[in-house]
């Protein structure tokens, strides 16, 4: 048999190996292949057939070697069907193989199918009952990252949805973290996107610097011109950015989110008004806001008052806006709310790294001594004794 120079011949199976039948490991990771050649080969209707099939064959068996393969052939087997649109009639599946992983304690299984079921009910924002189902499973503590960064990102997603801004930004930043260092830049990108108008919605400005990253300079660049709208309290120029990239935020899925920063700019435009005049007519404020009347000037500005944003006081009769004299910082609570939550955010960096560090098997005792070794030495320090007392024994006069 002629073969080129460096391949190594190929000899088919011959006799009683030939007859016997691929171990269930071997053969779902060659189906597993197929499937994902299909896949890029975009042939997403042969590559339903053979996900089928794959599927049935690995629901079968009930083999712990096969857990990590099987896990993989979940996640193509949804991906396939989210190419074919068809991602909500795999729903009822996906949760019953949760099930059994859940009962085989197969932490794999669970792992990836938990990210699949928030992904699947997240594609047609169905939120309420994906924080169901987080609220009612236990992601498992030995999972991979690569899957911990995908289920924190699906929670803080769906944390952010629900007002709770302050656990999404905790969460979406651990994503970041659990995220490969190098690789998954896409990944990277949407977790920063996410963050950013989490953190506007706090009332916080994103750090520069995130912007200027080579990865994410160029799909950042929206939100970077949305952040400085909302720096600056300019209304005119957030309708802008949002008429000119509404489809990218849309796409992006923080549209309905950045709707929400409307109001957040206007707060800042009437704290900047705020800090700029001592007395101004609510007409005046109204201009500066692009407001449609002094009427919702006064409703904004009340608002703001009753929110703590500035410290002011309205004449309603004489139609204007008394601010008051800024107080001392350094007589409130912000430094130590500011103080502790960054000793949070230490602490709970230092233990997720606890967690996250790995040793070999019954490493603890490789320094430790045996008994035999712990015996010899007692008897070595027992002789060392009674010579030193020998010794002491013969210099007394």
């Amino acid at each position: 048999m002629e073969t080129a120079e460096g391949d190594v011949p190929f000899r088919p199976r011959t006799g009683k190996a030939a007859a016997s039948p691929l171990l269930p490991e071997v053969e779902a990771y060659l189906q597993l292949l197929v499937v994902v050649h299909l896949t890029n080969n975009k042939s997403y209707a042969e590559a339903q057939k053979v996900s089928d099939d794959l599927l049935q064959r690995v629901g079968s068996q009930n083999r712990r070697a096969l857990d990590l393969v099987a896990a993989k052939c979940y996640y193509y087997h949804s991906r396939v069907y989210e190419f074919l649109s068809q991602l909500d009639t795999i729903r009822s599946f996906l949760h019953t193989r949760l099930r059994t992983a859940t009962l085989r304690h197969d932490a794999d299984g669970q792992a990836v199918l938990l990210n699949l079921l928030l992904r699947n009910y997240l594609q047609f924002n169905l939120y309420d009952q994906a924080e169901k189902l987080v609220s009612k499973s236990v992601f498992p503590e030995l999972a991979n990252n690569n899957e911990w960064a995908r289920y924190l990102y699906y929670t803080g997603r769906i944390k952010a949805i629900q007002l709770e801004y302050t656990d999404a930004r905790r969460t979406l930043t651990n994503a970041l973290r659990k995220a490969p260092q190098h690789t998954a830049v896409g990944f990277k990108q949407t977790v920063h996107k996410l963050l950013i108008v989490v953190e506007l919605l706090l009332g916080e400005i994103p750090d520069r610097l995130q912007f200027r990253q080579p990865s994410l300079k160029r799909s950042l660049m929206p939100y970077f011109l949305l952040t400085q709208a909302v720096r600056m309290g300019n209304l005119a120029k957030f309708n802008q950015v949002l008429e000119e990239f509404g489809e990218k935020f849309q796409v992006d899925g923080t549209y309905t989110l950045i709707i929400r920063l409307r109001h957040n700019v206007i707060k800042t435009g009437v704290r900047m008004i705020s800090l700029s005049y001592s007395r101004i007519s609510l007409a005046d404020i109204a201009q500066k806001l692009q407001l449609d009347s002094p009427e919702d000037a006064e409703f904004i500005v009340a608002k703001a008052i009753r929110d703590g944003v500035i410290e002011a006081s309205i004449n309603h009769e004489k139609g204007y806006v008394q601010s008051k004299e800024t107080m001392d910082i350094y007589g409130t609570r912000e430094p130590q709310l500011a103080f502790h939550q960054r000793i949070s955010f230490c602490l709970d960096i230092h233990n997720m790294s606890v967690k996250a560090m790995r040793f070999p098997p019954k490493a603890y005792n490789k320094d430790l001594e045996s008994a035999e070794e712990r015996r010899e030495r007692e008897q070595q320090d027992l002789e060392f004794a009674k010579e030193m007392a020998e010794d002491d024994d013969d210099s007394f006069p």
